[in-house]
């Protein structure tokens, strides 16, 4: 585009200022940037003008336009301010097309601010592409078709991709050089590249699998015990992971380890608002046995077993009595044992607990037994997953358990501590004496 060519008021007005600088005995070189300065003083405010023209007319468009719609596309078009951006083409031609006129004085300067304006476009194209994919995907996710559908993981890779061709055209423009040149001369220096920054790509590699595959957010609560990680994320970047532990220490996890060993992720359960319970008590096996008429009549002033133990009590007689049981033994037929009778204490006691879900599942079961006695095992979820309401449960529930035990006539076994053991040496130095 030539001098004759500019907009009337860019004419008027560097001709004008030219022409009075010149008559005021200003050397010719200070009137040329005058007019040049003026000249990008007017382009600017032409390019603000149109833009805001543009993005307006735009968006008022879209507005009535999703107004007649059902779909939400147009309106996350709005929300991502895909119009604003695409608002700024026009501005940006205009300009580019009056930069051979406002340099005019200047040939110098086109090429450079001409390489300038390219590097615009290029950002502008890759944040109108981007703000349109991010509108088609948070469509497609309100959609019960691809509401379990990995959508962001595509974006994330759509975005890497377009990062890269854009970052590629950045530096052919700034260079000077075609792309396919620079990709000749990367592949030439690659190996020399992969042993330096080894660490470096395997972390950017690390750092989009843990992105596109949502393994690990800021916040979340992980164990690494490879690394002696137990914690909060509170940073991630492209080579570490940095871990606030809950002693207050703080471990930094290669970012790589994350994808190449394995760690584990307490994001569900804080979700969930459910943490597992899951511990037993081991009872001595010499004290299980079968109970008498007598300790059953004293167990039914347990409260929570009253009810339990008169229905069991019918419903074990009409059985023994329906097949002719001789009770003279107590192993004939059916009878009530001592864990049975605690087991089932510990279900009505701990699982009906207010701090346990009861949606979830809960119980209360027998493990194998072996030399450390039969192990009852409790096994449900807390609704405070947060470590000291969690504790404080686990704790006030077995505290309670714990004691109970003796009320059965059962043991928790424990292996001899050092009083058990002078308690034996001293009975049998009174029986050999």
């Amino acid at each position: 585009m030539h001098e004759h060519e500019l907009p009337l008021l860019y004419n008027v007005l560097v001709t004008d200022l030219q022409e009075l600088l010149a008559g005021w005995g200003v050397p010719p070189g200070s009137v040329k940037w005058a007019g040049a300065i003026v000249g990008t003083i007017v382009v600017a405010l032409a390019m603000l003008l149109l833009a805001y023209a543009a993005t307006w007319l735009l968006n008022t468009l879209l507005r009535r336009v999703s107004l007649t719609t059902v779909t939400r596309l147009d309106d996350n078009l709005l929300q991502q301010h895909t119009p604003g951006y695409v608002g700024r083409i026009i501005p940006l031609v205009v300009a580019f097309n009056l930069i051979p006129s406002v340099f005019a004085d200047f040939p110098w300067a086109i090429k450079p601010v001409e390489r300038l304006f390219a590097i615009f476009f290029v950002v502008l194209a890759i944040r109108i592409i981007r703000s349109a994919m991010r509108a088609g995907i948070d469509t497609l996710k309100a959609m019960d078709k691809y509401s379990g559908k990995p959508l962001e993981s595509y974006a994330q890779v759509i975005s890497l991709v377009l990062y890269l061709i854009g970052g590629l055209a950045l530096v052919s423009l700034l260079t000077g050089h075609s792309v396919l040149t620079f990709l000749a001369t990367m592949g030439a220096a690659s190996a020399v590249l992969l042993l330096i920054f080894k660490d470096t790509i395997l972390g950017f590699v690390a750092s989009v699998q843990i992105s596109a595959n949502d393994m690990v957010h800021i916040g979340d609560w992980i164990a690494v015990p490879k690394y002696g990680a137990d914690g909060e994320v509170a940073e991630i970047n492209l080579t570490t992971v940095k871990v606030t532990n809950f002693d207050k220490t703080v471990t930094m996890v290669p970012t790589y380890a994350l994808i190449s060993d394995s760690f584990q992720n307490f994001r569900s359960m804080q979700r969930a608002g459910a943490r597992r319970i899951k511990r037993s008590i081991r009872i001595k096996m010499s004290s299980i046995r079968h109970l008498t008429a007598e300790e059953l009549e004293r167990l039914k002033r347990v409260d929570l077993l009253r009810d339990h133990i008169a229905a069991t009590q019918q419903e074990i007689a009409a059985h023994n009595d329906q097949r002719g049981v001789d009770k003279a033994l107590a192993v004939n037929g059916r009878n009530l044992t001592n864990v049975g009778l605690f087991r089932k204490y510990m279900e009505l006691y701990a699982l009906q607990s207010p701090g346990i879900r009861q949606d979830m599942e809960r119980t209360v079961r027998q493990l194998q037994p072996d030399q450390h006695g039969l192990p009852l095992e409790l096994y449900c979820f807390s609704s405070d997953v947060k470590f000291l309401g969690y504790e404080q449960l686990q704790a006030d529930l077995f505290d309670h358990l714990l004691a109970a035990v003796p009320t059965f006539g059962l043991e928790v076994f424990e292996a001899p501590a050092s009083d058990d053991l002078r308690a034996i040496a001293k009975d049998l130095s009174l029986r050999q004496a």
